[in-house]
C-alpha cells in the first residue's frame, strides 16, 4: 500500500521543472539555439572578487563549516537591518531580522507563523507559483485577488474577500511574474487594510535591488508600528547571484520571530554559512557593482518594451514589463500552456504559460505567458521577439 499526504498529492509539481520537460531530448541547431526565459535565476556565478572572498572564508574560518545560529550571523542580521535603514529611511533593529535558505523559505516561515490548515491567505492573480504551492501544502486555501489591466491589485476588492479566517494578504514587487512595480500609495493601502483588519501584510521584495524608481519603494518602514502588521522578505540570491547558496530573510517583530525560529530550527537548523558570509561581504563591499547590475536590468526592460512595436501590430500586448519580468497576451485562440510548447517546437524559445500563475480555468492566464528576460542581452531580447512575431497556427 502506497500511503500520500493527500494535500502533498494535490498540489501542482514544479512549473519550472515541468517546462523544462518541454525541451528534454530535443536537439536545436547551432544557428538556432534554445532561448530560455522560464526561470528568473541569475545563470552567471557570483562576481570574482566575492567568489575569492568566499574561498578564503572556507579555507581560513572554520566555522563556516559547522553549525551556525537558527537566525542566522548576528553581523549579517545586523548589516542587513543596517541596509535597510539607509534604503527606506528607517530603523529597523538587527532583532526585526531572521536569515532563511532563500526567500522561499522565508515565505514558508513567515506563513507557518501566520496560518494553520483551514486559514486563508490573499494572493493577487496572477501570483508567484512557489507561493501557492505552499499554501497547498499546508492546508491553507488560497483566495485570488483579480488585478487590473494594468496588473495592479485593489485594495478594495481585497476587502471583499477578507472573511474571518484571513490570515494574511501576500504582494510581491517587483512583481513576479508581471514585473509590475507597485506604487508606494498602493503599497500603504494595502498596509492600512491589513491594520485596520487585524491581519498581516506579508510584502515580498525579492527584486527590490531591480525597481526602476530611484530611492525608497514605499514608506512603511518609516511607522514607528510597522512590525504589528508588516512582513518583510528579502532574497540575496538575485542581487548577488547567490541562488545556489540560499540566502534570503524574513524581517518582523521579535515576537513573531520567535515562532519562525521554531520553523527554522526544525527545517534547516541554520542558514548555510559560506552563502551567508557571502551575502555579508556582498552588502559591504558590492553597492557599486550592484547598482551596475540594476542598470543593466533596467536596460534590458527598456530593450523589450522599444522592440515590442512590431508584435503589438500583430495583436499581442505588453501587460507588465519590470525587475526580471515581461508579461505578455498572446493573440492566438489556444490556452497558453499550449502556446509555450509551440515557442519551443516553432522559436526555440522557453517560456512559461500564465496558466502556471493563475487559478484553474482563468481566462487571463490562458492568453497569458512569463518571460524571464533578466537573462538575456537586448541582442538576445531582439532574437526572441523576432522569433515570437514568426510564429503561426
Amino acid at each position: 500500500m502506497t500511503l500520500l499526504n493527500p494535500l502533498l498529492s494535490a498540489t501542482s509539481r514544479p512549473p519550472v521543472m515541468e517546462a523544462r520537460r518541454w525541451v528534454e531530448g530535443r536537439d536545436f541547431p547551432a544557428d538556432r539555439p534554445l532561448i530560455n526565459v522560464s526561470q528568473a535565476a541569475p545563470v552567471d556565478p557570483p562576481p570574482d572578487m566575492m567568489r575569492r572572498a568566499m574561498a578564503d572564508a572556507v579555507l581560513q574560518q572554520d566555522e563556516v563549516h559547522l553549525y551556525g545560529p537558527v537566525m542566522g550571523l548576528p553581523p549579517l542580521r545586523a548589516a542587513l537591518s543596517d541596509n535597510i535603514d539607509r534604503l527606506y529611511g528607517a530603523q529597523i533593529a538587527a532583532e526585526n531580522v531572521a536569515i532563511t535558505a532563500g526567500c522561499n523559505q522565508a515565505f514558508c516561515a513567515a506563513i507557518a507563523s501566520l496560518a494553520a490548515p483551514g486559514d486563508e491567505v490573499i494572493l493577487p492573480a496572477p501570483w508567484y507559483f512557489n507561493h501557492k504551492m505552499w499554501l497547498d501544502m499546508g492546508g491553507v486555501r488560497t483566495v485570488p485577488l483579480a488585478v487590473g489591466p494594468d496588473m495592479l491589485p485593489d485594495p478594495d476588492a481585497a476587502r471583499a474577500l477578507i472573511t474571518p479566517r484571513t490570515r494574511a494578504i501576500v504582494l510581491v514587487t517587483p512583481n513576479n511574474p508581471t514585473g509590475a512595480e507597485y506604487p508606494p500609495a498602493l503599497i500603504a493601502a494595502f498596509r492600512d487594510l491589513a491594520r485596520v483588519r487585524g491581519i498581516a501584510l506579508v510584502l515580498d521584495e525579492t527584486y527590490r535591488d531591480f525597481h526602476s524608481k530611484p530611492g525608497a519603494p514605499h514608506d512603511l518602514f518609516t511607522d514607528p508600528d510597522w512590525a504589528d502588521t508588516v512582513i518583510h522578505l528579502y532574497s540575496f540570491s538575485k542581487s548577488y547571484r547567490l541562488t545556489g547558496h540560499r540566502v534570503g530573510a524574513v524581517v518582523a517583530s521579535p515576537a513573531r520571530l520567535v515562532d519562525v525560529e521554531k520553523f527554522l530550527d526544525t527545517v534547516t537548523i541554520c542558514p548555510a554559512q559560506l552563502g551567508q558570509h557571502a551575502a555579508l561581504w556582498g552588502l559591504r563591499n558590492l553597492d557599486d557593482w550592484l547598482a551596475g547590475e540594476r542598470i543593466e536590468v533596467l536596460a534590458r526592460a527598456q530593450a523589450l518594451r522599444d522592440g515590442f512595436v512590431p508584435l503589438a501590430r500583430q495583436g499581442w500586448h505588453l501587460l507588465g514589463c519590470g525587475a526580471y519580468f515581461a508579461y505578455l497576451e498572446h493573440p492566438f485562440d489556444m490556452p497558453s500552456d499550449r502556446v509555450a510548447q509551440m515557442l519551443v517546437e516553432q522559436a526555440a524559445v522557453l517560456a512559461l504559460p500564465g496558466t502556471m500563475f493563475t487559478p484553474q480555468g482563468d481566462a487571463g492566464g490562458h492568453q497569458q505567458l512569463r518571460m524571464a528576460f533578466a537573462n538575456v542581452d537586448a541582442t538576445g531580447i531582439a532574437t526572441v521577439l523576432s522569433r515570437l512575431g514568426g510564429i503561426s497556427v
